[in-house]
């Protein structure tokens, strides 16, 4: 059966789960016969709706998500719905909901299923789909809960009676803490909290101005964690301090934000930590959970744990020590020239295995897709700074590459312990970072509009569509009620603005919807701390037909061997059906899972819905199957009554692709 941790009396099933099975039915001999076996419809899909969800088997029942943020039981044989469980309110407004998994806690007869929906932990009777109690995780975080926009996205990990989770916080200031926190399983309770932006008296306090941790936010775990029961370690990786891109008001290394945490998953005592990134401002968030390995070193198992990066490297640790398993080593970076920030001089990168992705946008490697396609993108890379990792944010505009989503991103990767090969697959996407200038603090809708919303959806309300859309004639589309719920709410990669008054909301709302621009007193918590410099939106370098400014490939699948340190093999993923050009690759999102029986499964491409299966010692294709939308999730992989299944959420939505809400479940013929 699916692989499970073992506790005493407790088991429990999770979403973070190694991506590996050992399962070996379908074989690179057979998987050419697969079949559908059931289709689950969720019938919960809108415009711009996603299913990110990896679904978790347990005793013949799958249980899932839909786009809508139900929580559903299906029978893993047939695909029939057993229960239903909806957090929403009667009438709720289809507002985007990301959910990457389940956390299943089983121990004896009781069995409970953990979500996040919005800022509320879920904890549902996983055979009647009734809810056992709630929990709310803006509480505890030192400051007023009603101000704050906390989320969960990624499924947590169980220690004993302990619900081990990260949150998703907002990336701009006023934001909330991103600290680790372990609640009892069986009473929704507090049980230990992790500083992540250290406390007076806390080891790395002093890598922070002084009082920062009163007013700073961020340094959070997003992604999700990894428990090793046997030593009682939770590996937990962490994203950037807020704000993201400038930070004049936390000059220093900012411990514990892009930090890989060793917890004592008991008590979240600290037993070690690799700080990735120091004082980030190029939003190179720890993207992944990390995963446990054993590799050879001088003919001896060393047991590691392996974290990919947005930067396209893969840093790997000894379990116990967190001693680098290939040497990292620092370098001399540059300076930046923005006026009041101070970078790291120094920062580190390990010298094997070799980046999974390139490292520098030059003129060598721009598109030539079209005749002019060259010297329209060269036209632009011509006014943009570029340069190696770590290349400072500009004026002029930087390029990141890879971009804001890796390189390695939220899907997770499969290590395949007979071989040592670790599976990892990347975007190849270049973004355009360029600093401007803050607007002043007076408070009007228009100022408010700029303080709150303009790095994403731009000074001119355009966004940068399809995944920071435009607001321009948004009130002709929606109310104002319903534009003041989700600004209060949040919606998909947006937080909530609860930190806003009554009047600064309705304030932001009729100047987006009708262009009113009224003035309001503003509060301590809009306007303070106020910073000089934001970046003026989320701007993916593409040529002028809308494709990637640089040459194929664009997403890729690559096998890393970690007992050598070497890439086995690399292979493009995906494509982009209306070119009629094979091997592109394209952004894919999700990640791969790898059998025992020689293949790795994976859907996560944006544009062509396919499903694959690798052979995993070569990367040679051995099957694909079209999809009703894209698998932008990572599959799972189960047996039941004798036969095995791989099954796959089909949500699409993503980089304006159509959206889906189906759960697809293959299997060989029956015999």
């Amino acid at each position: 059966m699916h692989f499970v941790l073992a506790l005493m009396l407790v088991s429990i099933v999770s979403a973070a789960e190694p991506q590996y099975t050992t399962l070996k039915q379908i074989t690179p001999a057979n998987v050419t016969n697969l079949i559908k076996a059931w289709e689950y419809d969720t019938s919960d899909a809108f415009p711009g709706s996603e299913i990110q969800c990896r679904p978790v088997f347990s005793n013949g029942v799958l249980y899932a998500t839909t786009p809508k943020g139900r929580l559903v039981a299906i029978d893993a044989a047939t695909g029939t719905e057993k229960w239903s469980f909806n957090p929403n309110p009667p009438n709720q407004r289809n507002n985007k909901f990301r959910n990457r998994g389940i956390t299943l806690y089983k121990n004896g007869t009781t069995e409970r299923v953990f979500y996040g929906v919005r800022q509320f932990i879920y904890a549902v009777d996983g055979k009647t789909g009734k809810l056992a109690f709630t929990f709310d995780l803006r509480e505890g975080l030192g400051r007023p809960p009603q101000t704050l926009s906390v989320t969960n996205t990624t499924p947590g990990v169980i220690f004993n009676d302990l619900l081990i989770i990260g949150t998703l916080v907002s990336e701009d200031l006023p934001s909330a803490p991103g600290f680790i926190r372990a609640w009892d399983v069986n009473t929704g309770k507090l049980r230990w909290t992790f500083h992540t932006i250290p406390q007076p008296g806390e080891f790395g306090y002093d890598t922070w101005p002084k009082g920062a941790h009163e007013i700073t936010g961020g340094a959070n775990s997003w992604a999700g964690m990894t428990l090793d029961a046997k030593r009682g370690i939770v590996y937990v990786p962490t994203g950037s301090a807020s704000y993201d891109f400038y930070g004049s008001n936390r000059i220093g290394d900012n411990l514990f934000a892009n930090c890989l945490l060793a917890l004592n998953a008991a008590t979240g005592e600290r037993k070690w930590h690799h700080q990735f990134v120091k004082h980030d401002v190029w939003d190179r968030d720890l993207p992944t959970a990390p995963v446990l390995v054993t590799l050879k070193r001088n003919g001896k198992p060393v047991d590691a744990v392996a974290q990919a990066t947005k930067s396209g490297f893969v840093f790997v640790f000894d379990r116990d020590t967190g001693k680098p398993i290939f040497d990292i080593v620092e370098r001399d970076v540059p300076a930046s020239d923005i006026p009041g920030e101070q970078l790291a001089k120094r920062q580190g990168l390990p010298v094997a295995p070799p980046p999974f992705a390139r490292q520098q946008v030059t003129e060598a490697i721009l598109s030539h897709r079209t005749p002019g396609t060259f010297a329209a993108v060269a036209e632009q890379f011509a006014k943009l700074k570029t340069g190696p990792q770590f290349t400072p944010p500009s004026m002029e505009g930087t390029l990141i590459f890879p971009g804001f989503d890796g390189g390695a991103e939220w899907g997770g990767q499969a290590f395949d312990p007979e071989t040592g090969l670790f599976y990892v697959n990347a975007n190849e996407m270049a973004w355009v970072l360029k600093i401007i200038p803050r607007p002043g603090g007076s408070a009007d809708g228009k100022a408010l509009y700029l303080k709150n919303c303009a790095s994403c959806h731009r000074e001119d309300l355009a966004g940068t569509p399809p995944e920071f859309p435009t607001l321009i004639n948004i009130g002709k589309k929606l109310s104002t009620d319903d534009l003041g719920a989700i600004i209060r709410n949040g919606a998909g990669r947006m937080p909530a603005y609860s930190n806003l008054s009554r009047l600064e909301l309705r304030a932001i709302v009729n100047y987006v919807a009708t262009g009113a621009n009224e003035k309001v007193a503003a509060t301590s918590q809009t306007l303070n701390p106020q910073l000089p410099y934001t970046m003026d939106g989320y701007n993916k370098f593409l040529d002028p037909d809308g494709y990637p400014a640089i040459a194929p490939p664009w997403g890729t699948l690559s096998a890393i061997d970690l007992n050598k340190g070497t890439i086995a093999w690399q292979i493009p993923l995906g494509e982009h059906p209306k070119l009629n050009q094979p091997d592109t690759g394209s952004e894919n999102y999700g990640g791969p899972i790898v059998t025992a029986s020689g293949l790795v499964f994976i859907a996560a491409t944006n544009f062509d819905n396919k499903f694959r299966a690798f052979d995993k010692k070569t990367g040679k294709l051995l099957w694909q199957t079209d999809l009703p939308a894209a698998g932008n999730a990572t599959p799972e992989v189960y047996e039941w009554q004798g036969r095995q299944y791989i099954v796959i959420a089909c949500g699409g939505g993503k980089s304006g692709a159509p959206s889906g809400s189906k759960y697809l479940a293959f299997a060989l013929p029956k015999q």
